[in-house]
């Protein structure tokens, strides 16, 4: 009963990094630009606010968890918002390839990340000896009403605040107004155009938004996950592909997301907890969520079900001159 409690745990912090980073990516998409700059937008996050806090504990002689969380979140959402900005200008505005774009921001992130968790560092003492406490023990404090049940005992508000951020989006892009201009803007950004929607802004935002939102991984990834320290072992990297996987195995959907990333968290954790595996037998089980996002995309082609299918204009660029 305790390893399955350990495993479900796990899962659910697992899949809170990728569920954050998917539903950006969702938003952005949905908007017809397909950034694979995820890993990149989740390093500039999470170093962020990281930086963020490591300079308000280090300048404080008591520092508070709440101010410290509020200024990392908001040096998370900046710094990832700055990212979508980039890539917004020059994939929308100077009309760059969206795919190399997408690539050049994650090699960009990574190395900006790496940089400066190095000189944090080394201000801190040396490797692994950064410390962010008080505002780590902020993002792991289990909600007062949920302390004593289960496996919600040891899970951050971060968690419920994807699951909800979730919900909304799905309501948004499927039930609003504005949701469904920017499904047209992804769909067919020249009719949308001719109707009166601004294709140009919908865009920004969205892919501005969805960086943002995308960021919040990187940042729950330092703060909870690896419990408030940097790790310069491509750990973010490797979930943030995970998150571009999750995209295509909800197809699109913010709210299969939600059980998806638990899927996800269960496939990558359960060799753990499987006795007398060998090293090759865990790699194979690590592949799993890879090969269950390729299955489900065979499926979702031989059904041939518009609905399940992605945005009929990402990727490509939209010149409003040939409408």
């Amino acid at each position: 009963m305790t390893q399955i409690l350990a495993l479900m745990q796990a899962t659910i912090v697992f899949g809170t990094v990728i569920l954050f980073g998917a539903l950006g990516e969702i938003l952005t998409e949905k908007s017809g630009n397909l950034n694979l700059g995820v890993p990149g937008i989740m390093y500039l996050g999470g170093i962020a606010g990281l930086a963020g806090a490591f300079i308000y504990e280090s300048s404080s002689a008591a520092p508070n968890p709440i101010v410290g969380l509020i200024i990392s979140m908001v040096s998370a959402l900046i710094a990832a918002g700055l990212g979508g900005l980039i890539y917004s200008f020059l994939t929308i505005t100077l009309r760059a390839n969206q795919n190399v774009t997408g690539l050049t921001l994650t090699i960009f992130g990574s190395g900006v990340a790496n940089l400066f968790g190095g000189a944090m560092n080394k201000l801190a003492g040396g490797v692994g000896q950064i410390s962010v406490a008080t505002t780590s023990g902020a993002f792991r404090a289990t909600l007062p009403f949920l302390s004593d049940v289960g496996v919600f005992s040891s899970l951050g508000f971060m968690v419920y605040l994807a699951i909800i951020m979730a919900v909304v989006l799905g309501w948004f892009i499927f039930r609003s107004r504005k949701g469904l201009n920017l499904r047209a803007t992804g769909e067919n950004p020249g009719t949308a155009d001719a109707a009166g929607i601004s294709v140009t802004r919908y865009k920004y935002l969205a892919t501005c938004v969805g960086a943002a939102v995308t960021g919040l991984g990187g940042l729950y990834y330092v703060m909870d996950y690896i419990k408030g320290t940097w790790a310069n072992d491509g750990g973010i990297e490797k979930l943030g592909w995970l998150a571009v996987a999750l995209v295509i195995f909800a197809r699109w959907k913010p709210m299969h997301t939600i059980w998806g990333s638990y899927l996800f968290g269960v496939l990558f954790w359960l060799y753990l907890y499987i006795p007398g595996l060998t090293r090759s037998s865990q790699e194979i089980f690590k592949m799993l969520p890879y090969i269950v996002t390729i299955i489900v995309l065979v499926v979702v082609s031989l059904r041939k079900s518009r609905e399940n299918e992605p945005p009929g204009h990402l990727g490509l660029p939209y010149f409003r001159e040939e409408r």
